[in-house]
């Protein structure tokens, strides 16, 4: 066996130079320039950073983010107060440094998605954290589990939360509503209107010519006395108005689509003066039927349904005269709701019934109270109207279709022909145009074939 020179003295110190070469490798260190470790710890909640190497000393870089409290010399519990992120450096008892960790204080995020699974546990939604705010990204299988979803991240990080969520599925909404409104008004008058004329002396109560009078007879007797007059009229109206208008609109889930069918008529403004001069300009008021609704699908093609229809037309009984312009007044009816209900279900917005009554008398002082013979000096007349409105709405989960799929009324219409329109009287052909008949897809309009 071959021995080395001096291998006495190297035997002893051959365990002690291998117990320092390992301990050496098993210490962390912090190379220069090199990127700290990260460190995460949910907000309102604590954990244990445990480290490979003794330490004397610790400090943190903020701490309205974090508390830090030594354990032992080698594990530290750190408890994270705000959100945001510092740094935490570590001291050995030369205050050399030992180690640099980044500590980040985040939303609870393994919380959120704890209890995104438990609540829906078949939508595959994933949560991430950004400093202080939440990130939601994925797909939802609707609106509304995207609205509980962002409710649920709001409890975590309020007023921080970014949704990046898809929605999945058909979420365009068709909503067929029909308002019919039938309007009744009944008048009656009935008057006698008397006049004398004798001498020097004359009483009239008669009115000037009314052109209106459906029915009216006058009475004369004269002699010596003078003359009396008597103008008997006499009037009934009755008149019934329908109004049915059925629009259909069609919006995305959450999205607001607005609707109107009639006009606007101007209205004169005066504005400041210039000069002394009173500057005025028209505006334009909206009338007609009119509708506005968002639609949010739930789940289970449930659809919350918020409905603002409306029906107004003008009335110039409540006209105002201004400077020189008849400003007319309008007859509005409207309502808003929100309900639930399923594709093609139906509600009706009933009982919106107006009755209105109005009586006058026109008589003469004290002679038109005389039983019977009072009946010569007075006029009496009234006026009953009763409306009644009634709107029905029906929401439909709708998809587009392939192009040619769908015809528009013009597709039936065939131009007459010189015999047709001149001899016949005919305003349309009888031959069916090429197209009619074809891509038709369900009732509509009023021409059907």
């Amino acid at each position: 066996m071959m021995s080395l020179p001096g291998g006495g003295l190297c035997r002893p110190l051959a365990p002690l130079l291998l117990a320092l070469f390992l301990m050496a490798l098993a210490l962390p260190r912090v190379a220069e320039g090199a990127e700290p470790a990260e460190f995460s710890v949910p907000v309102n909640k604590s954990r244990l950073l445990r480290l490979d190497r003794p330490f004397a000393h610790v400090a943190v870089g903020n701490s309205e983010i974090a508390d830090v409290l030594p354990m032992t010399d080698r594990s530290v519990h750190i408890l994270g107060k705000a959100p945001g992120t510092t740094t935490l450096t570590l001291y050995d008892r030369g205050k050399q440094l030992i180690a640099v960790r980044e500590l980040e204080v985040t939303p609870d995020i393994d919380g959120l998605k704890r209890k995104l699974h438990e609540l829906m546990p078949l939508e595959p939604i994933e949560v991430r954290a950004v400093n202080d705010a939440v990130i939601l990204s994925g797909t939802a299988g609707n609106a509304g589990q995207v609205a509980n979803a962002l409710s649920l991240a709001e409890r975590y990080a309020p007023k921080k939360v970014t949704n990046l969520l898809k929605v999945a599925g058909s979420q365009q909404v068709m909503l067929a509503v029909k308002v019919a409104e039938v309007s009744r008004s009944v008048a009656r008058e009935l008057g006698i209107k008397p006049s004398f004329v004798g001498g020097d002396f004359s009483f009239n109560t008669l009115d000037a010519v009314d052109a209106t009078l459906f029915a009216a007879l006058r009475v004369s007797a004269s002699g010596g006395w003078g003359t009396l007059s008597l103008l008997i009229d006499a009037l009934e109206q009755k008149g019934v108005v329908k109004v049915l208008a059925e629009p259909n609109l069609i919006a995305l889930s959450g999205d607001t689509a607005n609707f109107l069918a009639g006009g606007e008529f101007p209205i004169p403004v005066a504005q400041g003066a210039s000069g002394g001069n009173i500057a005025i300009t028209v505006e334009f008021k909206k009338f007609g039927v009119g509708l506005a609704f968002t639609p949010t699908v739930l789940e289970g093609g449930l659809i919350n349904l918020m409905v603002s229809p409306e029906v107004s037309q003008i009335d110039r009984t409540t006209a105002v005269t201004l400077s020189g312009f008849s400003i007319p007044g309008l007859s509005t009816r409207r309502a808003t709701t929100t309900v639930e209900l399923r594709d093609g279900q139906s509600f009706a917005i009933a009982g919106l019934l107006q009755s209105d009554f109005q009586d006058q008398v026109r008589q003469l002082p004290g002679i038109g109270n005389i039983p019977v013979l009072g009946a010569l000096a007075r006029s009496s007349e009234f006026l009953r109207r009763e409306t009644e409105l009634v709107i029905i709405v029906t929401p439909h989960l709708v998809r587009p279709v392939t192009a040619g799929g769908l015809a528009a009324p013009t597709d039936t219409f065939t131009p007459p022909s010189d015999i047709d329109l001149f001899l016949m009287g005919r305003v349309e052909g009888q031959g069916a145009s090429a197209t009619a008949g074809t891509g038709l897809a369900g009732r509509y309009g009023h021409v059907v074939q």
